[in-house]
This record gives structure tokens, C-alpha cells and sequence, in this order.
């Protein structure tokens, strides 16, 4: 299958991955990059949750599991890696 010019592996289909993130974090914002570029490649699906808005809207759970070493990235609802995106591993553990 092919998107704009470029191969599209179907090894992501069925996972989600979701990025914590906050408002001004610079890491946040390249993993989020990142997994955005990752996600037209592998073929996942990808969310991103504010853990300060989620707070502010009543659901406090996320600021306290993860607000300390943000950018969280959660593959399938379980945390696979943070402060940066573990490509490697994500890339592996897509394809398993």
C-alpha cells in the first residue's frame, strides 16, 4: 500500500498509542512529532492527552501516575516509554 510516495508497513494495525503530555513541554513536543511520523509509516493509531487539562476536567489520575517524567508514551493503555520515544522498541513490539 502506498501513501504519498511512501511505503506504509500495516504492522501497527489494531494498537493505539497515546502520548501524556502538558502544555510548553518542548519534549512533548517532539516525541509527539515523532509519533505523528511514526504512525503515517506503521499504520497505529495515535492520541494525545494533556495530563494538566485531563486534571482541570475532573480525572486527576494521569497528572499523578505520569506528571513527573513527561512525555509518556502508552502503547495499548500500558506505559512503554518516556521523556523520549524508545523507537526501536516501539517498532519491535508493534510487529510482535
Amino acid at each position: 500500500m502506498s501513501t504519498g510516495g511512501q511505503e506504509r508497513s500495516d504492522m501497527g494495525d489494531g494498537h493505539s498509542v497515546e502520548l501524556l503530555t502538558r502544555a510548553g513541554c518542548s519534549l512533548c513536543a517532539r516525541a509527539g512529532t515523532q509519533l505523528a511520523s511514526l504512525a503515517t509509516e506503521l499504520g497505529f493509531e495515535m492520541t494525545t492527552t494533556d495530563v494538566d487539562a485531563a486534571a482541570a476536567a475532573g480525572d486527576a489520575t494521569l497528572r499523578a501516575e505520569y506528571g513527573d517524567r513527561l512525555p509518556v508514551v502508552l502503547l495499548d493503555g500500558r506505559e512503554h516509554s518516556y521523556w523520549e520515544v524508545d523507537e526501536a522498541r516501539l517498532r519491535s513490539d508493534l510487529s510482535g
